[in-house]
């Protein structure tokens, strides 16, 4: 496990992209309180196979999109360090496993179906390779299946908005479907909603509900949320990063006729621009963030603790 001596401080390392305003203002954060803990950015640049990391909480905004960074933090996870979010599960997830664990949980969510690819990597060979998979596929029973049109046609594994459509008829479905390469879609049913939640979900304990329009891309500085509705939406968030074991994550909840439906919650490197937030929230992403890490700085337990592999690399590290 990574520590530190009785001397020095326990380090929290942040890997970020293109984000200018919450990395500065959490590092500030934590290195302001003088309380045992120091957040800096993390630099590497080529990593030996199960090589030590110094340090004792890592939190990722940008693996997803730099693979290199995501085998780093495997390895950091081996080491004993508490990474937020854990790589393991973030590589694993889709948004149809989701889907499907949300429905076991017993949290409301739109009815969702995955389809077949549109193309393959070369190589397939269509005739051979796909022997398992019907076809043609029965684009009606399909929409039938989420409740009809309109319905959404998104990415499984996409995030920010992007390959996310909202679809009117079959025949633009099939449409947008033949666009969409080697990406893995999924359709879900269209909820027409009346008001709408983010929340901001933190160490799997702490939920920050925020009423938010989709539409305009805009936070309210505050909710309208009956305290029923409250309730069952911090109920039903908890559930979910429980579920997945997510320490930063948003869960959005399209509300319709007063009955929160789970419509996007695997968020694992979720929107925290001052710009985008607005003051109130941003701050409070900041302070609550440096909350969180800097008690996992002072905890044992790392992401490694939830694996049996970890287990036993745990084991053999004390021999």
């Amino acid at each position: 496990m990574a520590s530190a001596k009785s001397n020095e401080p326990l380090r929290v390392g942040l890997f970020v992209g293109r984000e200018w305003s919450w990395p500065p203002a959490f590092i500030e954060e934590v290195n302001r309180r003088n309380d045992g803990v120091i957040a800096e950015y993390v630099q590497v640049g080529g990593t030996m196979m199960d090589e030590p990391c110094p340090y004792r909480v890592i939190v990722d905004r940008i693996s997803h999109e730099v693979p290199y960074y995501r085998s780093y933090l495997k390895n950091a996870a081996l080491q004993g360090v508490k990474v937020v979010n854990d790589p393991f599960m973030w590589t694993a997830d889709d948004k149809f496993f989701g889907a499907s664990l949300a429905n076991k949980l017993g949290v409301v969510s739109p009815k969702t179906v995955v389809l077949p690819n549109k193309d393959y990597v070369p190589g397939i060979v269509h005739s051979e390779s796909l022997r398992n998979l019907k076809y043609p596929m029965d684009w009606n029973a399909v929409v039938e299946a989420v409740g009809g049109t309109p319905c959404v046609l998104k990415d499984a594994h996409g995030g920010g908005w992007k390959e996310v459509y909202i679809v009117h008829s079959v025949s633009e479905l099939i449409w947008r479907y033949n666009q969409s390469g080697l990406l893995t879609m999924i359709l879900q049913e269209f909820i027409q909603w009346d008001n709408y939640a983010r929340c901001m979900c933190l160490g799997q304990e702490e939920i920050y509900v925020m009423k938010y329009d989709p539409s305009e891309r805009k936070y309210h500085d505050e909710h309208d949320f009956s305290p029923e509705l409250y309730e069952r939406i911090v109920r039903d968030a908890k559930t979910l990063v429980q579920g997945f074991g997510y320490d930063m994550n948003t869960v959005e909840f399209a509300i319709r006729n007063g009955v929160p439906y789970a419509i996007d919650f695997m968020n694992p490197a979720p929107d925290m621009d001052v710009n985008s937030l607005g003051r109130k929230h941003f701050d409070w992403m900041v302070t609550h963030m440096a909350d969180m890490c800097i008690k996992m700085a002072k905890g044992k337990t790392g992401t490694r603790d939830s694996y049996e592999w970890g287990k036993l690399a745990k084991r053999a590290g004390t021999k």
